[in-house]
């Protein structure tokens, strides 16, 4: 697993960095939160980031929190003092881990499992999500398209999806491809949907 510390602290990274070791991690790498160091993080495709930011100004946190939107990867953050502000600014972030006043090396590997697992489950939420969104887009195409043909054609449903699933098939498309299809060719010519 290779891990980035964004830190420009040396004595708190060799924290991290000495936890990391002791729970069997060896590919670590220091990227100070200086320049374009957003695009060095990317470069190294990490597995994990830990961001060590002390007592973070609001101009250093909204700059860690463009991290954490760049990367798609989990973060665990790790803070001298915070506010409710900033706790919710770092989740909407997408931050996996925010530890207030928690930086000892015994507690580095659980943050580690905790950030990562966060990550994984909220990523499997997004995709869910994003397939419950598309399958609802599609299905609204599809009846759109089935009360065209009802319309136009004199159908009943099942038969107006009968023959969007006939031409798909026939076609080699997908059924919302045809439904697609069918709405465009009615809007052009002069069907009345849109």
């Amino acid at each position: 697993m290779r891990i980035v510390i964004v830190d420009d602290s040396g004595a708190r990274a060799s924290v991290l960095e000495e936890g990391l070791r002791e729970a069997g991690y060896d590919d670590i790498h220091f990227v100070p939160p200086r320049g374009a160091f957003v695009a060095r993080i990317e470069r190294m495709a990490p597995d994990v980031v830990l961001m060590d930011l002390g007592s973070p100004s609001r101009d250093t946190l909204e700059e860690m929190l463009l991290v954490s939107r760049a990367l798609a990867k989990p973060i665990a953050m790790f803070v001298d003092q915070s506010d409710d502000s900033m706790i919710g600014a770092a989740i909407d972030a997408g931050v996996s881990a925010y530890v207030v006043d928690g930086l000892r090396k015994d507690r580095v590997k659980p943050i580690l499992e905790l950030a990562v697992r966060r990550f994984t489950a909220f990523s499997r939420m997004q995709t869910e999500l994003d397939e419950a969104r598309t399958a609802l887009a599609n299905r609204k195409t599809i009846d759109k398209a089935k009360a065209i043909l009802m319309a136009q054609r004199g159908l009943n449903e099942p038969d107006a999806y009968a023959l969007l699933r006939t031409t798909a098939m026939n076609q080699g498309r997908r059924l919302v491809d045809v439904a697609e299809a069918l709405i465009t060719a009615s809007s052009l010519l002069g069907g009345g949907a849109a």
